[in-house]
C-alpha cells in the first residue's frame, strides 16, 4: 500500500507545474484537461469557460509522486490546511537550494537551520500555501 498526496489549485495548476519542475525538480508524467474528458459527459459537468483547466496531472519528485488539478476553479480552498509535504534532501547544499527555491514567492516559517534532529531543517509555504518542510537525511 502507498499514500500520494493530491494536491487542488484552484485554478493555478498549470503554474504549479512550472513552479515545482524549477524549484524540485519535478517530471511531468501526466496532464489531462477537463476537455479530454471522454464523451457523453453529463450536462453542466464541465463550465466551458474551464475546458482547458487540467483536470488531473501526476509528476515525479525523485522517488514520490505528487499528483494535482485546477480541482473545481471555485477559489475556495486556496489554502492548505492539516498537511505538510516534506521534501528529505542528501546534503546541507542541495537543501539551502530547494528550500531557497520553494520560498520564492512563499512564506518561511522557520529558516532552514541545524537542530537536534538534522544538520538543516526548515519550514515554508510556498506561493500556492502549500506547507513544506525540508530536512537534511
Amino acid at each position: 500500500m502507498k499514500v500520494d498526496p493530491y494536491l487542488n489549485f484552484e485554478g493555478r495548476c498549470e503554474e504549479a507545474i512550472e513552479f515545482y519542475r524549477g524549484a524540485v525538480g519535478a517530471e511531468l508524467e501526466v496532464l489531462m484537461r477537463y476537455k479530454e474528458m471522454p464523451e457523453p459527459r453529463d450536462p453542466g459537468m464541465v463550465n466551458p469557460e474551464n475546458e482547458n483547466k487540467v483536470m488531473h496531472a501526476e509528476m515525479r519528485i525523485g522517488d514520490s509522486k505528487l499528483m494535482l488539478s485546477d480541482g473545481d476553479c471555485a477559489g475556495t480552498s486556496s489554502r492548505f490546511q492539516g498537511i505538510s509535504l516534506t521534501i528529505t534532501a542528501a546534503d546541507d547544499a542541495e537543501a539551502a537550494r530547494v528550500f531557497s527555491a520553494l520560498a520564492d514567492g512563499g512564506q518561511v516559517r522557520m529558516p532552514l537551520t541545524k537542530t537536534f534532529f538534522s544538520s538543516g531543517f526548515g519550514m515554508l509555504a510556498d506561493r500556492f500555501g502549500v506547507p513544506w518542510l525540508v530536512v537534511v537525511q
